[in-house]
């Protein structure tokens, strides 16, 4: 039977191909290239002069085409990405046949955090400029991912006490062991209590940078990690990333590496999609993690309509009789009372009181009650207390009322909110396999790493949409209108006429091809 065979490997070729003809015209690391030469490398921070003693640098440029690549590859390990540079005819066009070792493309992915984020930016800017982004409807969500830092390294004041509390019981049977034996087992008990006294030296040691830290819990591996719920009472040592998303498309405009729960995140997110979208003008979509007063306050007096689902009301505080809960209750703001569904009117003394509400939160409120409870009929279908039912008026009470007549009126709008806010999840966590943050040592290197995941899913979204074509032709004129700004900037005031001749030749090849697209 015939089959196709292989050439010689020891056959030499009369006519070689070039590494560039080896590469098809429309292949991605050809869009690749011509995005990363059309950024401002140096003004978005990215380190360019090094002094001249010693081996080389690498040019950022290089290191950050290697790193797109390999996002959008399903590639972030450092080694991996160092092993592509010697066997991968598509990272070696790229590269032009460079090869940097793993120690050096860590640490360009770990010394530019800021730098990064302004590339995503910039990925946003080209979505806006094909009117790829909408900028009237967002939705907000978040995003566990776990870190390099297991639970067995994660510490809080009570799981110190409780490992101090064994050792010392432990101490305390050695000790006992100690006064009745001798010889050889004295010597091996002796080495026992060693042992767990220096390990009660340690969480000694950590309890001590707990508390002087201030917050309530300490990792080991990974610092600035935290010990998260998930769901279900379900929690991880992770961190939470926050992110919004324009309807139109579902590109991420934002995100935003947290340590913390989703509580207090929104009004920050709503404020920076303000300052991105440049207008107060749109909708924001946010699920029930996001239903706090303070930041619902935040959001609506920037002039920013939010919609924020509610969470459901906990059977211990639901009236016996649902039609008696605190939503059946009226509030009249020039009286300052409420009016129960019997009729009858709850008043308040005026004082404010403070409570540690959901999550912990500290919030003020004042009481509304009345004394025509001890007599009414209905007193039990309405509360399981003997004083009487006592309504709390929180100081947001007014922000809450604003959401859910939001939620009420566009229920339908707000039932978007999953489909637009978990696609870039979607993609990035089960197809990609980017459920967990590979770097580790604080909170920067995380928004690195996630920053190198958001620019890989802004350019896979962008190439989806336009096509490859479309957009290695803007890409094409954008790179020559840099160079030539480039070049004016060096060569000073004099070239003032060349630069404004070239920059207009620009200018028209650009409008020809938007035109032509």
């Amino acid at each position: 039977m015939k089959f196709i065979q292989g050439q010689s490997r020891d056959q030499i070729n009369l006519f070689p191909v070039s590494l560039d003809r080896s590469i098809d015209p429309d292949n991605e690391v050809r869009i690749i290239d011509l995005f990363v030469e059309s950024l401002s490398i140096k003004d978005y921070g990215f380190r360019t002069d090094f002094t001249e003693n010693g081996r080389p640098a690498y040019h950022p440029t290089d290191l950050l085409k290697l790193f797109i690549y390999g996002y959008l590859n399903k590639l972030r390990s450092s080694r991996d990405l160092e092993k592509e540079c010697k066997r991968n005819i598509e990272v070696m066009w790229l590269l032009k046949c460079l090869s940097p070792d793993h120690n050096t493309i860590a640490n360009f992915r770990r010394d530019n955090p800021k730098a990064i984020k302004k590339v995503f930016r910039t990925t946003v800017q080209i979505a806006r400029h094909f009117d790829l982004i909408g900028g009237k409807l967002i939705a907000g969500d978040s995003t566990k991912l776990r870190a390099q830092n297991s639970k067995k390294n994660n510490f809080n004041q009570a799981k110190i006490e409780r490992h101090i509390a064994y050792i010392d019981n432990k101490l305390e049977e050695y000790t006992r062991a100690l006064s009745e034996h001798d010889g050889e087992d004295k010597e091996h008990i002796e080495e026992d209590i060693k042992k767990q006294q220096d390990r009660k030296d340690q969480y000694r040691e950590l309890e001590k940078k707990l508390k002087e830290s201030g917050d309530n819990q300490i990792s080991i591996s990974d610092p600035d990690s935290r010990q998260i719920m998930l769901r279900n009472n379900i929690t991880e040592v992770c961190y939470n990333v926050q992110t919004t998303v324009d309807a139109k498309n579902n590109i991420p405009i934002d995100f935003k590496v947290t340590n913390q729960n989703d509580s207090r995140a929104m009004g920050n997110m709503v404020q920076r999609a303000k300052s991105i979208l440049r207008t107060n003008d749109f909708t924001a979509l946010f699920d029930k993690g996001y239903h706090t007063g303070s930041e619902l306050k935040i959001a609506q007096e920037l002039g920013i309509e939010t919609i924020v689902a509610i969470p459901g009301v906990p059977a211990t505080s639901q009236a016996p009789d649902h039609d008696y809960n605190y939503e059946h209750f009226n509030y009249d703001p020039l009286s300052d009372t409420y009016s129960c569904p019997q009729g009858e009117v709850l008043k308040t003394n005026g004082s404010w009181y403070k409570t540690h509400g959901r999550r912990n939160i500290l919030i003020s409120f004042k009481q509304y009650k009345t004394k025509t409870c001890k007599t009414c009929p209905a007193r039990l279908k309405c509360t399981r207390s003997k004083t009487g039912r006592l309504i709390e008026r929180s100081i947001y009470a007014e922000n809450y009322e604003r959401n859910r007549k939001n939620v009420v009126e566009k229920e339908q709008l707000y039932r978007r909110r999953q489909t637009i806010a978990e696609h870039p999840f979607g993609t990035i966590k089960r197809q990609w396999g980017f459920s967990y943050i590979l770097t580790k040592q604080g909170i920067d290197r995380a928004t690195s790493d996630v920053g190198f995941m958001f620019i890989a899913y802004n350019l896979r979204r962008i190439i989806s949409i336009l096509g490859k074509d479309q957009l290695m032709k803007y890409l094409r004129i954008l790179v020559p209108l840099y160079l030539t700004v480039l070049a004016f900037l060096r060569g000073g005031i004099s070239r003032l006429e060349a630069f404004v001749f070239q920059k207009i030749i620009c200018l028209w090849q650009l409008q020809l091809s938007l035109k032509s697209l």
